[in-house]
C-alpha cells in the first residue's frame, strides 16, 4: 500500500462511524426508573456517604480499582515529536484500547496541555483520585524521569511510564534468555546501547539491576559514545559516561557481547556485527526500521541471536507482553507503586513462560507446528493467552513480597481463574486466524471484483499480506473503480472470462465431463463458463486458485449452485451446511446450520454436526455442542424435538469421543449455571457450550441476525462446511470489514487443507 493510501485508511479508520476508538458502557443495568434512581439520585447518596467515612470504601464502590489514566502532554509522540497533547489523543486512545482487550483494564485518556514540570506533577496529583493506577506515555526526556520520580513519591497509587520501563522489562526478558543459549554471564558481556533516551536509559538501569556492570555499558547518543570528558551530558548520561578510548559505534561494537539499538534505522552494518564478540545478540529495535535488518544480521553470521521490534519477524520485543499485566497485578492487590521488584518480577516471568511448552492456539496463529524454545524463540508471542495468568500473579506477589500491596491475595488458584475470565471477556479469535492467514497468505478468486467492496477488500488483505487476490470482471471496469476510489492493487492479476476464449473453452469442455450425463451439453458448458461463479469455481478445481469468496451481489442459491456441480463436497459427505461464527463477549460461539438445509432430519443434523465440530477445530477449539429446540431432554413429545433427540442419539452411537448432547433450550445451553442446577448429567454442564446446532433453517437465520443486528454479537460468515475445496459465500449487502473477515477464513480453510 502506497503511504498516501495507507495514511488515509488510518483517517477513515478513526473517523468513520462513532470518531475515535473507544467509549464509555454502564456496567449496571440502567433500564428502569428504579435502576437510574439507585445508579444516581436519591441511591447514590449511600455509597457517597459510606466513601466518606471510609475513604478505602472508593474501591468497593466505583470503577476506581480497574481504572488505569494514560496521561501525555505530546511532548515524544511516537516517532513523531512534540506534536502536543490534541494530537497525541488517538494514540493514548490507542493505549487504552490495548489495556482493555489483553487484560480488561478500563483506561481514561487525559491529555495535558502543559510541558512546565511542577504544574504537569500538580494537575496530575489533583486528578489522582479518580483512578487505581497512572501510565504516563509518550512524555519527552529528560522531564519524563522527574516527573515519574516525583509522582511515585507524592501518589499512593501504581504509576509507571511505558516508554521507560515497558521496552526495558520485555528487553530484559529477552536478554536473560539470550544469554542463557549463547551461555554467557550477565555480570561479564559488554553491551553497546544505541539510543540515550527514556527507553534506553531504563533498559541500561534494569540490565544493572539484573547483575551487568556498568563499566561493562557503552551508550551512545545522536553526539556519539557518551564519554566521561563530555561536557554536554545530563545527570541520566552521566550515570553511563565511559572513561574507556572508545569514540563511535564502530570501534564500540568491536568484541561487544550485546547490542541494543533504540536510536534509529539502518546505522549498523553488516561489518559491525561480524565484529562482535562470539554469539553475539543483537537487540535492533528502532521502529519502523531496525538499526539493522532482520535479514542482514542473519546473513552477518551463523551463531547470531536477534530480536527486533517487527512483528514479521521471530523475538518481536513488543510493549504489550508487559504494561497490561503489570498494571493488572498491581491492581488487583492495591498496590501503592510499581516497584523494581514488581518489575524484575515481569521479567523473569516473561523469560520463564517462553520455556514452557506453547499452546496449540500459539502455534495455530503463527502456523507453526511446534515452537519451542531457542534462538528464535526467547520471549512469548503477544497473543499468547498465558501471558495475564504469568505476569499479574507474579506481580502481584511482587508487590506483597515488598509490602506495597494493600489487598493480598490468598487463593492464588482462585485468582488464576479470575483473570482467565477475563481474558474470555476478549475474544482473540479473529487475531489469531489473521495472524495464522499471513503465514501463507492463499490464492482467492473474488468472482465480483467489479464492486468497490470487494476492491477495497482485496487491497486489504494483499497489503496485510492476509491473502494474495485474483479479480474477475471486466477489466476496464476494475480499474476504473480502483482509480475513482485511489485503491493501490499493484499487479493483482484481473480476468476477465469473455475474453479469456482458450481457458474459457478449456474449462467448458472439464465442466461438460463432469455433467453430461447431467443434462448439460458441450455447447452450453462453454457459454456457462462466461459466468464468473462457475469460471472462479473451476479455477479453485483445477488449482489455479486456492478458494473462492462470492455472494456480496447475488442470492445464496446463485452461488453455491456452480461450486456445488463443479467443485462438489468431501467424500463420503452428502449436506452440506452453513455456519457462523458469532463473536460475542463470552468468546466465540459457532451456529450451524444457518444458510443450506430448509428442514434437516436427523440423519443429516448428525451430519451437520460432524462437518461443524470439524470445522471448529480448525481454529484449534475444542467443541462442545448442543442440539437446540424448544424443549429440554425429552419434555416434548413433539416430532421437532423427537428428531432432535433422534440426532443426539445418532452421533453418541457413531461418535462417542464427541462432546454433544440435546435437545436443548438455547439459554441452558448457553448458561452453565442452570445446565448443572437442573441437568447436571450434561455432557458440557460445567462449560456450557459452544457450539449450538439450529434444528432448521428458519430458527438458525432468525437467531444470528438476530444477535447480529442487536448488537449482541459480530457476525462472520456464512462458512460454507462439506465443500471439497474451499469456497465461501457472503452475505448479501456484506461490509468490507465482513469480507475481509470472510476471506482470513477462506486462507484459514485453505491452508489446513493443505497442512501448511
Amino acid at each position: 500500500m502506497s503511504k498516501k493510501n495507507l495514511s488515509q485508511e488510518a483517517l477513515d479508520y478513526h473517523s468513520q462511524g462513532r470518531p475515535g476508538k473507544i467509549e464509555v458502557i454502564p456496567s449496571k443495568p440502567y433500564s428502569s426508573q428504579r435502576d437510574l434512581s439507585l445508579a444516581y439520585s436519591p441511591g447514590v447518596a449511600d455509597p457517597c456517604l459510606a466513601i466518606a467515612e471510609n475513604i478505602d470504601d472508593v474501591y468497593k464502590y466505583t470503577a476506581k480499582g480497574n481504572l488505569v489514566a494514560v496521561i501525555s502532554n505530546g511532548t515524544a509522540v511516537l516517532g513523531l515529536g512534540n506534536i502536543g497533547p490534541e494530537a497525541s489523543k488517538p494514540v493514548m486512545e490507542g493505549k487504552g484500547l490495548l489495556f482493555k482487550i489483553f487484560a480488561d483494564i478500563d483506561v481514561f485518556d487525559i491529555e495535558v496541555n502543559e510541558t512546565d514540570v511542577d504544574k504537569f506533577v500538580e494537575c496530575v496529583k489533583a486528578i489522582s483520585p479518580t483512578f487505581g493506577g497512572i501510565n504516563l506515555e509518550d512524555i519527552k526526556a529528560p522531564e519524563c524521569f522527574e516527573i515519574e520520580k516525583r509522582l511515585k513519591n507524592e501518589l499512593k497509587i501504581p504509576i509507571m511510564h511505558d516508554d521507560q520501563h515497558g521496552t526495558a522489562i520485555i528487553s530484559a526478558a529477552a536478554l536473560i534468555n539470550a544469554l542463557e543459549l549463547a551461555r554467557k554471564k550477565i555480570n561479564e558481556v559488554k553491551i553497546v546501547v544505541s539510543g540515550a533516551g527514556a527507553s534506553a536509559i531504563s533498559c541500561a538501569k534494569l540490565y544493572i539491576a539484573l547483575g551487568a556492570k556498568q563499566e561493562n555499558i557503552v551508550m551512545l547518543d545522536s553526539t556519539g559514545v557518551i564519554r566521561a570528558d563530555r561536557s554536554d551530558l545530563d545527570d541520566n548520561k552521566k550515570l553511563f559516561a565511559t572513561k574507556r578510548d572508545i569514540h563511535t559505534l564502530d570501534e564500540a561494537m568491536k568484541n561487544a557481547d550485546v547490542f541494543l539499538g533504540l536510536s534509529k534505522g539502518n546505522i549498523v552494518s553488516k561489518e559491525m556485527v561480524k565484529s562482535m564478540a562470539k554469539k553475539a545478540i543483537v537487540f535492533a529495535l528502532a521502529n519502523p526500521d531496525p538499526e539493522i535488518t532482520y535479514n542482514d544480521a542473519r546473513d552477518s553470521r551463523e551463531d547470531i541471536i536477534i530480536a527486533t521490534g517487527r512483528s514479521d519477524f521471530p523475538n518481536q520485543v513488543n510493549n504489550v507482553l508487559g504494561f497490561p499485566f503489570i498494571f493488572r497485578g498491581a491492581l488487583d492487590v492495591r498496590a501503592t507503586q510499581i516497584n523494581e521488584e514488581m518489575k524484575l518480577a515481569a521479567v523473569r516471568a516473561i523469560a520463564e513462560l517462553a520455556k514452557e511448552p506453547v499452546p496449540e492456539i500459539v502455534n495455530l496463529a503463527y502456523n507453526a507446528k511446534n515452537i519451542t524454545f531457542g534462538t528464535d524463540y526467547i520471549i512469548p508471542k503477544p497473543l499468547d493467552p498465558r501471558l495475564i495468568t504469568t505476569v499479574a500473579p507474579a506481580v502481584a506477589k511482587a508487590a506483597m513480597d515488598s509490602g506495597v500491596a494493600q489487598t493480598p491475595i490468598k487463593n492464588w488458584d482462585k485468582y488464576s481463574d479470575e483473570l482467565r475470565k477475563r481474558l474470555g471477556l476478549d475474544n482473540k479469535l479473529i487475531r489469531v486466524i489473521t495472524s495464522k492467514a499471513k503465514q501463507h497468505p492463499q490464492r482467492i478468486v473474488f468472482t465480483e471484483a467489479d464492486t468497490y467492496k470487494i476492491l477495497k477488500a482485496a487491497q486489504i488483505v494483499r497489503d496485510e499480506g492476509i491473502a494474495k487476490p485474483i479479480l474477475l470482471g471486466n477489466k476496464e471496469k476494475i480499474r476504473r473503480l480502483i482509480e475513482e476510489n485511489n485503491l493501490d492493487l499493484g499487479d493483482t492479476p484481473i480476468i476477465d472470462p469473455r475474453v479469456e476464449e482458450e481457458h474459457r473453452n478449456y474449462f467448458g469442455e472439464l465442466l461438460f465431463h463432469k455433467r453430461k450425463r447431467r443434462g448439460l451439453t458441450l455447447y452450453e458448458a462453454k457459454k456457462i463458463m462466461n459466468e464468473r461463479n462457475y469460471y472462479g469455481a473451476m479455477m479453485v478445481d483445477v488449482g489455479e486458485a486456492d478458494a473462492m469468496i462470492s455472494g456480496l451481489t447475488r442470492k445464496y442459491g446463485d452461488t453455491i449452485r456452480p461450486a456445488l456441480q463443479i467443485i462438489g463436497t468431501q467424500e463420503s459427505v452428502n449436506k452440506v451446511a452453513g455456519m457462523y461464527i458469532m463473536v460475542t463477549k463470552k468468546g466465540p460461539i459457532f451456529f450451524a446450520d444457518t444458510t443450506v438445509n430448509v428442514n434437516p432430519t436427523a440423519e443429516d443434523l448428525a451430519e451437520i454436526t460432524v462437518l461443524t465440530a470439524w470445522a471448529v477445530q480448525q481454529f484449534n477449539i475444542k467443541p462442545r455442542i448442543a442440539l437446540l429446540s424448544f424443549s429440554n431432554f425429552g419434555s416434548s413429545s413433539d416430532p421437532s424435538a423427537q428428531k432432535v433427540r433422534d440426532a443426539v442419539a445418532i452421533l453418541h452411537q457413531k461418535y462417542p469421543g464427541m462432546m454433544v448432547d440435546g435437545e436443548l433450550q438455547a439459554n441452558f445451553a448457553l448458561n452453565p449455571s442452570l445446565l448443572s442446577d437442573n441437568f447436571p448429567f450434561c455432557e458440557f454442564a460445567n462449560e456450557g457450550a459452544n457450539v449450538l446446532i439450529f434444528p432448521n433453517l428458519e430458527s438458525g437465520n432468525i437467531a444470528y441476525k438476530l444477535s447480529q443486528e442487536m448488537g449482541a454479537a459480530e457476525a462472520i460468515g456464512p462458512i460454507l462446511l462439506g465443500m471439497k475445496k474451499p469456497v465461501h459465500v457472503l452475505q448479501l449487502g456484506s461490509s468490507v470489514r465482513e469480507i475481509v473477515n470472510m476471506v482470513t477464513i477462506a486462507v484459514v480453510d485453505a491452508q489446513s487443507r493443505k497442512h501448511v
